[in-house]
């Protein structure tokens, strides 16, 4: 499931997540909320990065067209969850996108890691549909319109 769409509206959501059901879920649940509605869904850790900086199938796409929050699994194809945070933090032009690791792993290690590479959150993904849901919409509602994030 692929939903890129290479208008020129403002991208809030960058939803990074292999998982069908997840992302289904997760965009089931932004939409309820009327959060969704500028949202890209990705779903490998190669195709996020040329999304980002633009290049391979999105090559020309408006770089100055940053999400408001990236939602990224760290267990992904091709290049992992954390590498793909760690670039996005380590590079000038994309480093104060909000990153939200949403995950299934509850693991120290994974946790440590991501708040050392910049992650601005770290959520494990809630099981049952009714907590999946809520935890999503209160993650979303918060992100776009409680935090406050500079201009880049």
């Amino acid at each position: 499931m692929q939903e890129v769409e290479m208008s020129h509206t403002e991208i809030q959501i960058l939803l990074i997540e292999d998982n069908k059901s997840d992302a289904m879920l997760t965009i089931r649940a932004l939409k309820k909320h009327n959060l969704a509605n500028n949202l890209v869904h990705l779903i490998d850790g190669a195709q996020a990065l040329d999304f980002i900086f633009g290049k391979g199938e999105f090559e020309g796409r408006d770089m100055d067209n940053k999400p408001k929050v990236i939602f990224l699994d760290i267990k992904m194809p091709k290049v992992s969850g954390l590498e793909v945070l760690r670039i996005i933090k380590s590079d000038e032009r994309t480093k104060l996108i909000p990153v939200v690791m949403m995950t299934s792993s509850k693991q120290e290690k994974d946790i440590l890691e991501s708040h050392q590479l910049g992650a601005n959150s770290y959520v494990v993904k809630p099981v049952g549909f009714e907590n999946f849901s809520k935890t999503i919409a209160d993650l979303g509602f918060y992100w776009l319109a409680i935090n406050n994030s500079p201009e880049f």
